[in-house]
């Protein structure tokens, strides 16, 4: 039961940071979003590692590095595929794989939920699709309908498996490693964003005004991270990656409660069927 309310709470965290990270992009180019949020993130963890029990050992530190390296990849490409593709079909394309990877590596090592917790699996997929629709079919907003390209399909498939590893490589650190492993992956993936935006000649430095929303939105991650990996040390990684996916649900209530945006009828039912998830797998 601690291990769901732990990813349930990080599920809502994660969403109340990518709602940030979104009015954050608003004002500011992806990369410096990126950058910044990742160093937020890494300057709220430092002080806390010798206060939690933790040994920085090098495994720990290699399964977090590894973790911050594909966690950081899928961000980028993601944000790529949006540029490049349809929201609605790019969106709902990497949660469903960043949901189903974990999912399916769980089984693979051999883990076996009651049939209750498979229901409420199957339920949260199908909520994940849902609630990441965006409204409309292969629209751009302004009428004009756009074709679905191959190059963005696998762009946000590349990036779903980037999130989805995110999780599998968090679930595989030492009991006993504390905080180590996640700074060593806010690390990476700030090093990653930087040699990006060198490579491409993009500046990091963020737009007026966005610096609130970017921190907001760092801080909020780094705690979400650390609510997922403290759930995935007490509970399968089936049922916390499912539950910790169920992020953009969280996203979508607080567009609509704070920017009074509105959910179509697709993604209302996506909330009503995440909520139904946690149920089934909290009674499992």
């Amino acid at each position: 039961m601690t291990a769901v309310l732990l990813a349930t709470t990080c599920a809502v965290v994660y969403g109340t940071a990518d709602f940030f990270g979104g009015l954050a992009t608003r004002r500011s180019r992806v990369l410096a979003v990126v950058l910044l949020t990742q160093v937020t993130g890494l300057v709220c963890v430092l002080p806390l590692l010798p206060l939690l029990p933790g040994t920085p050992s090098a495994g720990a530190l290699a399964w977090g590095m590894a973790a911050g390296l594909a966690g950081g990849a899928g961000v980028i490409l993601f944000y790529r595929a949006l540029a490049d593709g349809v929201m609605s079909v790019v969106a709902p394309t990497t949660a469903t794989t960043s949901a189903a990877l974990p999912v399916l590596t769980g089984l693979v090592m051999g883990e076996r939920p009651e049939p209750i917790a498979l229901g409420g699996v199957a339920l949260a997929l199908l909520a994940v699709v849902l609630v990441s629709r965006a409204t409309g079919n292969g629209s751009t907003g302004t009428g004009e309908t756009r074709r679905v390209r191959l190059g963005p399909v696998l762009r946000a498939l590349a990036s779903g498996v980037g999130f989805g590893a995110f999780f599998v490589l968090l679930k595989h650190v030492p009991a006993d490693a504390g905080l180590w492993p996640l700074a060593g992956a806010r690390f990476m993936s700030a090093a990653l964003v930087v040699v990006l935006a060198l490579a491409l000649r993009r500046t990091l430095r963020p737009g007026a005004g966005s610096l609130p929303a970017i921190v907001a939105a760092g801080v909020l991650d780094m705690a979400a991270n650390v609510l997922f990996l403290l759930a995935a040390q007490r509970g399968l990684l089936v049922l916390v990656s499912v539950l910790a996916s169920l992020y953009p649900a969280s996203t979508l209530l607080l567009a609509r409660f704070v920017l009074g945006e509105r959910l179509n009828a697709v993604q209302a039912a996506g909330v009503g069927l995440a909520l139904g998830a946690v149920a089934l797998i909290a009674g499992a």
